[in-house]
């Protein structure tokens, strides 16, 4: 990595930090996975392109705006008591010198993803517990509803984003907040008792759930998937945003596996199937998935109406 800056002023306008890359880079692309939905209360896509959002740092909470800064790099702006923590682990977080090697896809529409999509990385907040959250929330749901839970709950129980960000911007509740938060709260913003109890069981061990950020992936998915409620897809929805990890697979998504054999192969796979098919890829099988989708060739024949979005409010 080259040319870093870092303004060493606080105030209205906030800390600021300049990182680049040794090779292309797409902020965008890159931060995309940290929107919960178009409303999400704790990010904000500017109509410049400026990604804002709103965290809980270990020393404290953080509002950050990032723009793209040439081919090769990303300016960040940050507010609050999180924001010099936050800026000093920008390039970590944005994994601008990610290791690629024994990345080769063999498949051409993989090879051209790649070619065409040369900016994307993967993100490495290490902030596990709020990448987890959401994570438990769009368990065996509509993605749709999901977020609409999400909204609902950060706009009530979230706290106002600190610095001068858009309007309605909010950090997630703490730990804390999240367990103390009543069931019937849940049951309204129509999440049902089993990813409720979720919540509250990961917020009651929250301390330990961050600590996994320091462990390797696969020690740290482990960790994650030893608590009740917590599988094998939410543990990758996590890593993907939390540990960096390009080979989290999102195995049983409703989605995935069709669109990665109807796009690969022309024909519907299940997730063992899939599983088998991309081992080859290995440590990187959710970067080429990303890179299938990013790139406009991932695709899925639709087949009838989709199922009802479950309303637990009527139960």
């Amino acid at each position: 990595m080259r040319d870093q800056t870092l303004d060493p002023g606080l105030s209205t306008a906030g800390l600021s930090r300049t990182v680049r890359s040794s090779r292309p880079f797409d902020i965008g692309l890159t931060v995309t996975p940290l929107r919960r939905g178009g409303g999400d209360p704790c990010h904000h896509v500017g109509l410049d392109g400026a990604h804002w959002h709103a965290s809980r740092m270990r020393s404290g909470v953080v509002t950050y705006r990032l723009t793209q800064d040439g081919r090769d790099g990303a300016h960040a702006r940050a507010w609050g008591p999180g924001a010099e923590e936050f800026l000093a682990g920008l390039d970590r977080m944005l994994c601008l010198e990610e290791d690629l090697t024994g990345f080769a896809p063999a498949h051409p529409k993989l090879v051209e993803a790649h070619r065409v999509v040369p900016g994307l990385r993967m993100l490495r907040t290490g902030l596990v517990f709020e990448s987890l959250v959401p994570a438990i929330l769009e368990q065996k749901v509509h993605t749709k509803s999901s977020f609409a839970s999400w909204r609902s709950l950060v706009r009530e129980f979230g706290t106002k984003a600190p610095g001068p960000g858009p309007a309605g911007l909010m950090v997630a509740p703490d730990a804390e907040t999240w367990r103390r938060i009543p069931s019937w709260k849940y049951h309204r913003a129509n999440v049902g008792p089993q990813r409720a109890q979720t919540i509250v069981r990961a917020a009651r061990v929250a301390d330990s759930i961050e600590r996994t950020a320091d462990l390797p992936p696969a020690e740290a998915a482990q960790r994650l998937r030893s608590l009740p409620g917590i599988g094998v897809w939410t543990v990758a929805e996590t890593a993907q945003r939390a540990f960096g990890d390009a080979d989290a697979l999102s195995v049983g998504d409703y989605h995935l596996a069709a669109v990665v054999g109807w796009s690969l192969l022309g024909r519907p796979i299940d997730d063992a199937e899939m599983i088998e098919y991309l081992e080859p890829l290995r440590p990187h099988r959710y970067r080429a998935v990303r890179l299938l989708a990013l790139s406009g060739q991932a695709h899925k024949p639709k087949f009838g109406p989709r199922t009802p979005i479950t309303d637990h409010r009527r139960r």
